[in-house]
């Protein structure tokens, strides 16, 4: 309420936009602009929220027609500066895709979610088919890491590769099926922005991993769908810059997935697993690291 008056939830036009995250993104932003352009028949904005490059692409990229830079002044995180990077797109825009910059857009892809989209009025989030660079496909649509499958994959993920919590938690059962997940890799989706809106956007404490889980499950709470659609169809190369910073990275997925578990599971009863969960995810850290 303001004087008054309800606000009523902003309305948007049916545009569409793209924004993906830089930080040194490398050659791979050539290829993810270059292969966008054949994705869609529609006019897109791209928006490049930029964390702080010094190898030039964003500022190469920016010299593309539709083409947005966005400096955010230093690494805030991915969600942050993904949110920074919605913030920018005026009210024409309904649409968002929020990617990285490693991706290559399979012909028609985009149009292909959106063409999902259509069918689904209460999905709030579209997932495409990912696939890595030699074909696999990967696991992009998830159930929600509840405790136990949260748990086991968190501790055992990386360590037994086969073990039952992963299994069900990646849900890699079958053909890829159009569904809906419990949340969608934050490495490419479409998001309605009203949905996007409803939420607040990415939560700004997940520096980088689980911001996407969070994401989906807040979505989901407040009445929205993640929508699987693998009639559309990505690559994800992977990596350009976590790959810089790997001991930092996987602190920083240990410390989201804690922080992921915690929020959920507050009030003194939950104290003692949250603490030997905090010591199992301590424990792989430091096996990963020594890995590493």
């Amino acid at each position: 309420m303001h004087n008054g008056r309800v606000t009523e939830p902003k309305t948007y036009g049916d545009g569409v936009a793209v924004v993906t995250v830089t930080y040194s993104p490398g050659e791979t932003l050539e290829r993810f602009l270059d292969t966008l352009a054949k994705a869609t028949d529609r006019d897109v904005r791209v928006v490049l929220a930029d964390n702080g490059s010094v190898d030039g692409a964003p500022e190469k990229a920016a010299e593309r027609e539709n083409v947005h830079l966005l400096r955010t002044g230093e690494n805030l995180g991915y969600g942050t500066a993904a949110n920074r990077g919605v913030a920018e797109l005026d009210d024409s825009v309904g649409w968002v895709v929020i990617a990285n910059p490693d991706l290559e857009w399979d012909p028609g892809s985009l149009d292909a979610l959106l063409e999902v989209a259509k069918r689904w009025p209460r999905g709030g989030a579209f997932g495409p088919l990912i696939r890595e660079p030699d074909g696999t496909v990967y696991p992009s649509a998830r159930l929600l890491p509840s405790l136990g499958r949260g748990v086991g994959h968190a501790i055992f993920g990386k360590i037994w590769r086969g073990n039952p919590w992963t299994r069900a938690y990646r849900q890699e059962t079958g053909e890829p099926t159009e569904r809906t997940a419990g949340w969608l890799s934050g490495s490419c989706q479409l998001v309605r922005r009203e949905a996007f809106d409803s939420v607040d956007g990415f939560d700004p404490r997940y520096f980088m991993y689980f911001e996407d889980v969070d994401l989906g499950d807040r979505l989901t709470r407040a009445g929205w769908l993640n929508v699987y659609a693998p009639s559309a169809s990505v690559m994800h190369i992977g990596g350009q810059a976590t790959s810089k910073a790997s001991a930092k990275m996987l602190a920083a997925h240990h410390d989201s997935a804690y922080r992921y578990l915690a929020d959920r599971h507050r009030g003194l009863l939950w104290k003692p697993l949250l603490l030997a969960i905090r010591a199992g995810l301590a424990v792989r850290l430091r096996l990963e690291t020594r890995r590493g």
